[in-house]
């Protein structure tokens, strides 16, 4: 291995490329931009059939580790021998085995032997990893740089912040040299599991890339439910997952008054059996257009031609939730009233009656009212969509993580110089 490069970065994902992280490709693509040189390893190959755009702007390699060891034997067993070697392996071991105890998986087993096949395959001249989400793919991070002998950061989401036992975030906030996570809700979480390294757990907002949204400047028609033939146009983006709450949305659409005129549209990948029979049985089939998963340019379009955004999150009984999901901030950027849950960072956004509607999550039936008032009275949507779309321009612009991102990289490498 030659020596390494600073400013060369490996960059570990759980899988890549995926329509629904597309926070995760335009920070890749604003590193890039900014003069990092970047290398993608993913744990997992993608399964979307479509990508965004940026996914093709994108300049860095991508590397696949094994999705699962025994498909690769010889290629992990190659890592594991080259593994052993390395000095770094030894302090490593005593560690992994605690881990193990603590979390006797297979999936444990495979993050060691995914590390080992990065560190075997290490990508010439890169010194410095980096993961996104702070459960599998820092795990893998981890080991990989204490078996290279190098420094590793974490960015946490939601879910991996959410679902992880303490311990493993712990200890992992502890050994990176810092964190960022993108919700001031997972933040205060993550600096009280930090204890001495809490200075360590920064707050970046994702933010969007505002050029691929330009303001919305048409004046929307004043639909308010009144004309069968104009029905106002409700929309949905979402992967069909228990803690996007769509489930509670038909039951909040079915809720509402049999003298509205509504059609709801849905975009975003998963199994929409088990909705549509929901939707049959609550009478709603005619209602409702199922779109799957689509590009950003395609739900863009829905976007622009829709009246309402509603997205119902919630928080599952294993502790997954949304932090402030990106397509409450894309829709808001064009403008749309959005209605929603008081959840995670979505109230960092929002204020209800101020640029937003938010309910109880679970409460289908306050869900249904803010979407018959929303439905009913385009004067009021009109204010609170250009207020949210106005907060957005403000304060959301992903040249803004992009850049803190940055400025705690060359913060490390001039320390360490």
């Amino acid at each position: 291995m030659s020596a390494p490069v600073r400013r060369k970065v490996v960059i570990v994902v759980k899988g890549y490329p995926r329509l629904s992280e597309t926070f995760i490709a335009q920070e890749i693509r604003g590193l890039e931009l900014a003069g990092l040189e970047l290398v993608i390893v993913a744990l997992r190959h993608p399964t979307d059939r479509k990508r965004h755009a940026v996914h093709g702007e994108i300049t860095a390699p991508v590397h696949y580790l094994p999705e699962y060891l025994h498909r690769e034997p010889i290629r992990v067993m190659r890592a594991v021998w080259s593994g052993l070697r390395r000095p770094g392996m030894r302090g490593l071991w005593s560690d992994f085995l605690a881990d193990l105890r603590r979390d006797p998986s297979r999936n444990r087993v495979r993050r060691l032997g995914q590390a080992l096949v990065l560190a075997a395959e290490w990508p010439e001249g890169a010194g410095w990893l980096h993961a996104h989400f702070i459960h599998t793919p820092a795990s893998v991070a981890e080991y990989a740089a204490r078996i290279v002998g190098l420094p590793w950061t974490v960015s946490a989401h939601a879910k991996d912040i959410w679902t992880s036992p303490d311990w493993d975030l712990q200890r992992k906030l502890r050994a990176a040299r810092w964190t960022v996570t993108c919700t001031a809700s997972g933040h205060r979480h993550l600096q009280q599991l930090a204890g001495p390294a809490s200075a360590r757990v920064n707050l970046s907002y994702h933010g969007l890339n505002l050029e691929r949204f330009p303001p919305h400047v048409d004046d929307r028609p004043a639909r308010d439910g009144q004309q069968a033939d104009d029905p106002v146009r409700l929309i949905s983006v979402g992967r069909l997952v228990p803690k996007k709450g769509y489930d509670f949305l038909l039951e909040a659409l079915a809720l509402l008054p049999a003298d509205l005129s509504w059609r709801f549209v849905h975009a975003g990948g998963g199994d929409v059996t088990a909705l549509r029979a929901q939707a049959a049985r609550l009478g709603l089939s005619a209602h409702i257009d199922w779109r799957g998963a689509l590009d950003q340019a395609e739900v863009l379009a829905l976007y622009r031609r829709s009246d309402i955004f509603a997205l119902a999150c919630r928080v599952t009984s294993d502790g997954d939730r949304d932090g402030l999901p990106n397509v409450l901030v894309e829709a808001a950027s064009q403008g749309l009233t959005c209605v929603s849950t008081s959840i995670s960072g979505i109230p960092e956004l929002f204020s209800d009656g101020e640029n937003g509607l938010l309910v109880p999550a679970e409460d289908p039936t306050a869900l249904a009212q803010a979407l018959e008032k929303a439905i009913r009275h385009p004067e009021m949507r009109r204010v609170l969509g250009a207020a949210a779309q106005q907060k957005v321009r403000k304060t959301l612009d992903y040249h803004v993580s992009v850049a803190q991102l940055v400025d705690l990289f060359e913060k490390e490498w001039t320390q360490t110089a």
